[in-house]
């Protein structure tokens, strides 16, 4: 597993009933390269339709609550996620870090709740503008990786993803060194973290990948996929970073 490209898609907040035709396009160029592993993740409201449509894809969801149930409205727990057809959940974005002020405790917390019931976990760290300016960003990205890491990971359900904050949607992508360099260091973060299989542990990158860069990116040694935002919206501009991953 430690050797495929891991390619993801997150819609954000995008995405209407209307638009599925272009998750089953996506899921065709995906079987059609199944030397990488591909998913998506879609808003809340399209997960179960998405699932029965493409049943052989892998569907994901955006976030998930740590608690199994109770009193928290707008939430939805990893049993819920689990019936409609997902397989994995994305945890502690860098938005839902800034806007929703989740914490490290918080995102360990939802990864052991997914991991409970057998489902994957994407757990996302990244440094802001500020933080890499004040030379910080390895100490912010390490230190966020340390207080969100779930007790008994392993790679067969955790991935790691890197965002440089700065670079989300804005268009602006490290240099090749910068990505490495930061990649380098969560590698050796894990191996302080876990007992074994930290070299197993895929390390996506996720600051605006598109089909011009997705090469490039994918090639830079501990960079084991991506994670894509905008990109991901369409089979015309997924496909192209799916294909690169069959060749980095």
């Amino acid at each position: 597993m430690a050797n495929r490209k891991y390619i993801v898609g997150n819609w954000k907040m995008n995405g209407l009933q209307s638009e599925l035709s272009d998750m089953a396009a996506i899921a065709q160029i995906a079987a059609a390269h199944s030397s990488v592993d591909v998913a998506i993740c879609p808003p809340l409201t399209l997960v179960a339709t998405a699932s029965a449509q493409n049943p052989d894809f892998s569907i994901g969801t955006q976030d998930c609550h740590f608690n199994e149930k109770g009193a928290h409205t707008g939430c939805i727990s990893a049993a819920m996620i689990q019936q409609a057809g997902a397989s994995f959940s994305i945890l502690g974005h860098s938005e839902r870090r800034a806007d929703q002020h989740e914490t490290d405790a918080e995102i360990k917390a939802k990864a052991e709740a997914v991991h409970a019931l057998g489902l994957g976990a994407i757990i996302c760290v990244g440094e802001t503008e500020a933080e890499r300016d004040a030379g910080k960003a390895v100490e912010v990205v390490c230190g966020q990786l340390a207080g969100s890491f779930p007790d008994h990971a392993d790679p067969s359900w955790l991935t790691i993803a890197y965002e440089p904050v700065w670079a989300i949607g804005t268009g602006r992508v490290p240099q090749a060194r910068d990505v490495e360099e930061m990649h380098a260091a969560i590698r050796e973060k894990l191996k302080t973290l876990m007992n074994s299989g930290a070299d197993a542990v895929r390390i996506l990158y996720g600051g605006s990948m598109n089909g011009a860069n997705a090469a490039e990116l994918l090639a830079v040694a501990n960079v084991g996929g991506g994670l894509v935002g905008g990109a991901s919206l369409t089979a015309e501009k997924f496909g192209p970073i799916i294909e690169a991953a069959v060749t980095s």
